[in-house]
């Protein structure tokens, strides 16, 4: 699933792109099903993919991260809720905010291996300022 939303006053700055994910119990990487932190920086590199689509019409390339936080566990069955808001935009950098939310969890029991349950509110697991660059204007 994907989602972005623009401002109305005409800049961009504010531009949101949000993906939701299921993570695989393919990811757990640990005891406890927990998925490490790369994990959520690989989903990081797809929202601010899409941004630097929607914003510029390329790709773009992440030049850094800064501020990188994890802050909660990402664990294998969870669903996550990616966003990338552009914070500053100059002549071809995009500094853009991360978090990444656990929106569900696995809750397996025995009686129900299947088991889950949405998180209200959400849990912040990671997040991150990052800047990505874009090609200069074709126009």
């Amino acid at each position: 699933m994907s989602d972005s939303s623009t401002p109305t006053d005409g800049s961009r700055e504010g531009t949101t792109v949000t993906h939701r994910r299921y993570v695989p119990y393919s990811h757990a990487h640990y005891a406890g099903n927990l998925v490490d932190g790369a994990y959520s920086l690989g989903l990081f590199g797809d929202v601010a993919t899409e941004m630097c689509i929607l914003l510029d019409g390329d790709e773009g390339l992440f030049a850094s991260y800064s501020d990188v936080q994890f802050v909660a566990p990402v664990r294998a069955g969870d669903v996550l809720e990616v966003t990338a808001t552009l914070a500053r935009e100059g002549t071809r950098s995009r500094v853009m905010d991360f978090v990444v939310r656990v929106v569900a969890r696995g809750a397996a029991t025995d009686e129900a291996p299947g088991a889950a349950a949405l998180l209200e509110p959400p849990v912040v697991a990671t997040t991150a300022t990052g800047t990505v660059v874009v090609p200069p204007s074709r126009a």
